[in-house]
């Protein structure tokens, strides 16, 4: 079930499209749940199809491709390390895995005590600054050495104590 605050919010980005196009706002409304959420369950995915008129599966497409989406619950920091080819070739793996073993997490788990989930992502568009990773969808870090891995992690723990 979609709330009123939620229907409301939904009208003002379909009010942003001709009439006969509003399933262009899918993905600000898919955003709207996620706020509201926490993530985008496939039960939203269907209420946001009803709501903009348009397929199920179209809705979860446009879920599935991109990175910003969350279809489960993920941890109150949400880190995106890039590992396409030019980060690769700059340590993105390294990066990744020196993650894994710091918070005691595979790739895509998150840490039992919900702080950490995380996950790897196609391209940034900071090829030159790799390693790189996003941090809850906003916040770019770059050359993401072990050491500043760590001073991040650490920072957000400590902070959370």
């Amino acid at each position: 079930m979609i709330s009123e605050q939620t229907k409301t919010l939904f009208d003002r980005e379909v009010a942003k499209y001709p009439t006969n196009q509003k399933q262009s706002a899918v993905m600000a409304c898919l955003q709207i749940v996620q706020q509201e959420q926490g993530f985008v369950s496939a039960q939203s995915e269907k209420l946001v199809a009803e709501y903009l008129g348009m397929a199920p599966i179209a809705v979860h497409e446009v879920t599935t491709f991109y990175n910003m989406y969350n279809q489960q619950r993920v941890g109150k920091y949400k880190f995106n390390v890039c590992t396409n080819l030019p980060c690769q070739l700059r340590d993105g793996a390294k990066a990744l895995h020196h993650l894994e073993q710091k918070l005691g997490i595979a790739m895509g788990e998150t840490t039992a005590d919900g702080l950490f989930t995380l996950q790897q992502s196609e391209c940034l568009g900071a090829c030159a600054d790799s390693p790189v990773m996003l941090v809850n969808d906003i916040h770019m870090c770059s050359f993401m050495s072990n050491e500043k891995l760590d001073q991040l992690v650490d920072g957000l723990k400590s902070a959370e104590a």
